[in-house]
């Protein structure tokens, strides 16, 4: 997994562009911006510039109250501040052919609408123990990797590629064509986690608490899996489940 790291520089916490000419040129000289933030209702050339320029990134932007924007900044911010990532995405297609190519067997966690930062960091620090290859998120509804998350995650989030992609149906059947079986964990199912073969190439999906894997990627998913339950509860922290099932994976590979 070391071959797709990338040198980080760590930071305590993610720093702020503001205005809209400054973003425009972090934008274009491929500063790695975790979101944009932009004043509702903000108009005018230079916005409309930045908007056609976004168009060609996988940069989230967010509309929000302008009342958001003062409390992050009392700087002339224009209505845009970009909130710089620390760390660098990539793309998924980029590291399947070279996780091949050295003869290993992927392993790739696919995280849909997973949004709490402490989750996310959780969840980064036991792939990384169990030698998962990249973590996929989407474009939108994914949490800021920021320094909570990178605190949670002990750090793994510097160490473990992490992919943001627009569409994750597409991306799972890219998997899929590239000879990786998609395994959804779900309790929309009736069986459990031990039935699938993951000694096999596999892409494990796992979906928010408030509302699991979207019906889109489950019609998609070569195997449906649940972790079994026994108590008055019916559902695990996501970043738990996450580790129970990943355990499962790495316990048939080293049979």
């Amino acid at each position: 997994m070391d071959n797709f790291r990338r040198p980080q520089r760590a930071k305590e916490s993610n720093e702020f562009i503001f205005g809209i000419r400054a973003v425009i040129e972090a934008v274009k000289a491929g500063r790695d911006i975790e979101t944009i933030y932009q004043q509702r209702g903000l108009g005018g050339e230079l916005f409309l510039e930045l908007k056609a320029l976004l168009k060609d990134t996988l940069i989230p932007l967010n509309s929000v109250p302008v009342e958001k924007l003062n409390r992050m900044s009392q700087k002339n911010h224009q209505g845009v501040i970009a909130v710089i990532s620390p760390i660098t995405y990539q793309n998924i297609e980029d590291i399947i052919p070279t996780i091949f190519e050295k003869g290993e067997v992927p392993l790739i966690l696919v995280l849909d609408s997973v949004t709490d930062v402490r989750n996310m960091g959780a969840i980064a620090r036991t792939a990384a123990c169990v030698g998962v290859h990249a973590i996929v998120v989407p474009l939108k509804n994914a949490a800021q990797i920021n320094a909570d998350a990178i605190k949670t995650s002990a750090g793994a989030l510097f160490s473990i590629p992490i992919c943001r992609h627009a569409n994750l149906h597409k991306t799972c059947m890219f998997l899929q064509e590239s000879g990786l079986q998609v395994v959804a964990c779900t309790e929309k199912t009736n069986d459990f986690i031990y039935a699938p073969d993951y000694t096999m190439p596999t892409a494990i999906v796992m979906g928010s608490e408030d509302e699991g894997i979207s019906n889109e990627l489950l019609r998609v998913a070569d195997h449906l899996a649940k972790i079994p339950m026994a108590g008055k509860i019916e559902s695990l922290n996501v970043s738990v489940a996450a580790g129970v099932i990943l355990y499962e994976a790495i316990r048939q590979r080293n049979v």
